[in-house]
């Protein structure tokens, strides 16, 4: 194409350079070329300068659209920042595991060791908005299926604005505190921790603190229709400066036979329980705690039982119906040893009227444990528990068990 442009514009000049004289003298198909071949030029001088308009077009749209994309991206970077921030914001992650290993030597003589996965955790709690949050928290202990929920709540409140709250969901009910230093559960617990799926009213009020509390339990009273009939209330006072810490409480239920640790006596099938989904009538429980803490010292007390007696086809003791109770005393000291944060801890537990829950009468413990590095802890506890007589059922032997527990929270 080039060439040809060349070409007719030599020719073009030519027949403008030659004289009129001279072209005249030119053979007329030549000049008819010449004059074809200008015409061409000018078409194609016009066709060139539309081409070079359009890719002057091309050119600014291109850079526009750069532009427009470069924008878009930034856009977008900022908005995967503040999403990233504000979920960071709102949302809090936690976890722990645990591994342990335990010796013992039972009330029967039989000497086992085991190492196992004894629990894992993983926490999600969430702040919706400035009134509303959510809780959740998959659990598994050792000798569970798998991973599952404990935990799952929807709490409407904000305690910075105001007392009140209401939270429903799946939770541990307020009887009960269970804190302790040991690595093993306090028999308390095994009392009456209850697990539930929960419509609770509560407060936070100059340091006292309290909870009303409905669910629908799995062990009903005979006769009775199968609805939210199992209610409670806690109410406590907590108070706290730069040396002493106070925690006192007192709750009640109104149906102590449907904590995780009865409901599952007496809904298993016999001889490990009374194999019943029913009983005669509810029975009341109650529970107090206190927590002290003075500078490195602290102190755990705790009582669980039942105010009235279970039939004796539901849970006996000693050819009559059983009145369970269990208490937890603890002392601890915490200090650094070799540069690391230390606790330990001296205890005393016993039980009355819970031989066939699988409760010792008597319990002493003694535990230390560690932060050997950053949310890591290393833990050792010795167990010394003593059975019930042989008249009140049980093997009037002892029993030991020491457990090593590692474990990382985060």
């Amino acid at each position: 194409m080039k060439k040809r442009m060349v070409a007719a514009a030599a020719l073009f000049s030519l027949a403008i350079i030659v004289p009129g004289g001279a072209a005249a003298e030119l053979p007329a198909e030549v000049v008819q070329q010449i004059r074809e071949l200008a015409e061409q030029n000018q078409k194609i001088v016009a066709q060139n300068r539309l081409l070079i308009e359009r890719i002057e077009k091309l050119e600014q749209a291109v850079a526009e659209n750069r532009e427009a994309a470069g924008e878009v991206n930034s856009q977008l970077a900022d908005y995967d920042g503040s999403l990233l921030q504000k979920i960071n914001e709102r949302v809090t992650l936690s976890g722990l595991v645990e591994v342990e290993g335990a010796v013992t030597d039972d009330f029967n003589g039989t000497n086992t060791s085991d190492l196992a996965l004894a629990t894992v955790e993983l926490g999600l709690d969430a702040e919706i908005s400035q009134w509303s949050s959510a809780h959740l928290l998959l659990k598994y202990e050792d000798g569970a299926s798998g991973l599952g929920v404990d935990e799952g709540t929807i709490t409407l409140g904000n305690l910075d604005n105001y007392p009140v709250y209401l939270t429903v969901g799946k939770m541990y009910v307020p009887f009960g505190n269970y804190t302790s230093n040991m690595i093993s559960d306090p028999l308390t617990l095994n009392l009456g921790e209850s697990n539930e799926d929960v419509i609770q009213l509560g407060f936070e009020a100059n340091g006292f603190y309290g909870a009303l509390y409905a669910f629908n339990g799995e062990v009903e009273e005979t006769g009775r229709d199968n609805l939210v009939r199992e209610v409670g209330a806690s109410l406590g006072y907590l108070y706290a400066n730069d040396e002493h810490a106070l925690d006192l409480g007192v709750d009640w239920l109104n149906n102590i036979a449907d904590s995780d640790g009865l409901s599952g006596y007496l809904m298993a099938a016999p001889p490990e329980g009374a194999g019943l989904t029913e009983i005669a009538d509810q029975v009341n429980g109650i529970a107090a705690h206190l927590l002290y803490n003075y500078g490195p010292y602290s102190l755990i007390g705790e009582y669980v039982a039942a105010t009235e007696a279970f039939a004796a086809s539901e849970l006996a003791y000693n050819g009559g119906g059983a009145k369970p109770k269990a208490w937890n005393v603890e002392v601890g000291y915490t200090s650094e040893l070799m540069g690391k944060e230390t606790t330990l801890a001296l205890g005393y537990q016993g039980s009355d009227q819970a031989v066939d829950l699988g409760l010792p009468e008597k319990r002493y413990l003694a535990a230390v444990s560690m932060g050997i590095i950053d949310n890591t802890s290393l833990a050792l506890e010795y167990i010394h528990d003593e059975d019930y007589s042989v008249a009140n059922g049980g093997t009037d032997n002892d029993a030991e068990t020491v457990t090593m527990q590692l474990g990382v929270e985060f």
